[in-house]
């Protein structure tokens, strides 16, 4: 049987200069501003989440940040960028659209559409250069042996004139302090995956090539830190399998702390709940608060928004590094 499929040769791009952002460098989160109120700061489990963090840190441990693209959307890039340099962050991961919102921030100063006029005409997404640009430096990037993260940023290095906003493009600043940014895709799921020029191949040796990168960030996690922040599916799946693989080769990943950040209030996320139970569907208690954890370590979920949950993260943690180097020193 012959099966149709469709051509992308036709498609129809437009300028991104000409479009509407809702999210812009200008509205950034500043790092030293004073965090939101957030009910969670005050909690024993936070805090504990926070000393083990700094713990890890001092001991020359791991800490993996993986985030859903909200993150960059309610302007916390400046955050992690100091998290990055200040050396709390060893490893950044995230889905497709973390790695889009953060290139757009870096060429255009700007990011995020409004979706629900664009789809009714079918211009959602067909940006002409986010998607050229980014299909070009990932295609390079695999001819190379490049994992995403890498080929973006070296991409915008090779090109300053094109990409005024660096200083504010996380993927760039983490390669500039030379720690991992990682982007984990599912094919389809972009709006760079609609581009003509898009190589879906050169996508998949470029994300693989992460992915091994990733899995060597999880293999040295034993006495490390995993947060996740906001990524539902993506974030969680992938650290379940790079665990997995981790652990068949031999290496020790039990003494691990772990936490989940997200809107959703879990209740109770450490009892056992069956099939007919919601929550049982949500990827983030199973596969990081607590399947990781149930030979050794700790797990943790936390409910709030990131714009709040973020601030009191990076704001704690600083001070708990910065007072055991003192004691210390």
């Amino acid at each position: 049987m012959e099966y149709r499929s469709l051509s992308f040769g036709n498609i129809k791009t437009l300028s991104a200069r000409e479009r509407r952002n809702l999210v812009l460098v200008e509205s950034l989160t500043d790092p030293d501003a004073p965090a939101p109120v957030w009910d969670g700061a005050s909690s024993e489990a936070f805090g504990m989440l926070c000393g083990r963090i700094a713990k890890a840190r001092l001991n020359n441990r791991p800490v993996i940040l993986s985030i859903g693209a909200h993150v960059i959307k309610r302007g916390l890039s400046r955050l992690l960028i100091a998290m990055i340099r200040e050396g709390i962050i060893t490893h950044l991961a995230g889905n497709g659209a973390c790695s889009i919102h953060d290139f757009e921030l870096a060429f255009l100063g700007g990011t995020s559409e409004y979706v629900p006029a664009a789809i009714e005409d079918g211009t959602f997404g067909m940006w002409e250069e986010t998607g050229r640009w980014m299909n070009e430096a990932i295609q390079d990037g695999a001819k190379h042996g490049r994992g995403i993260g890498e080929a973006l940023a070296l991409y915008a290095n090779a090109r300053p004139e094109r990409f005024p906003y660096l200083d504010d493009c996380v993927f760039y600043q983490a390669w500039r302090n030379g720690v991992p940014a990682t982007y984990h895709i599912a094919l389809g799921t972009d709006i760079i995956h609609q581009h003509p020029i898009v190589d879906f191949a050169a996508i998949g040796q470029a994300s693989g090539e992460d992915f091994h990168r990733y899995c060597a960030s999880v293999a040295d996690m034993d006495g490390g830190v995993f947060i996740n922040f906001g990524s539902a599916v993506i974030g969680p799946e992938v650290f379940l399998k790079a665990l997995s693989i981790a652990r068949n080769l031999g290496y020790p990943t039990f003494d691990v702390t772990t936490a989940n950040f997200d809107l959703i209030d879990l209740g109770d996320y450490r009892a056992s709940i069956g099939y007919d139970d919601p929550h049982y569907y949500y990827r983030p208690r199973k596969n990081i608060v607590n399947r990781p954890v149930s030979r050794g370590g700790m797990g943790w979920h936390f409910a709030g928004d990131h714009a709040q949950t973020l601030p009191h993260l990076y704001a704690k943690t600083r001070t708990l590094i910065a007072d055991k180097n003192h004691a210390s020193g």
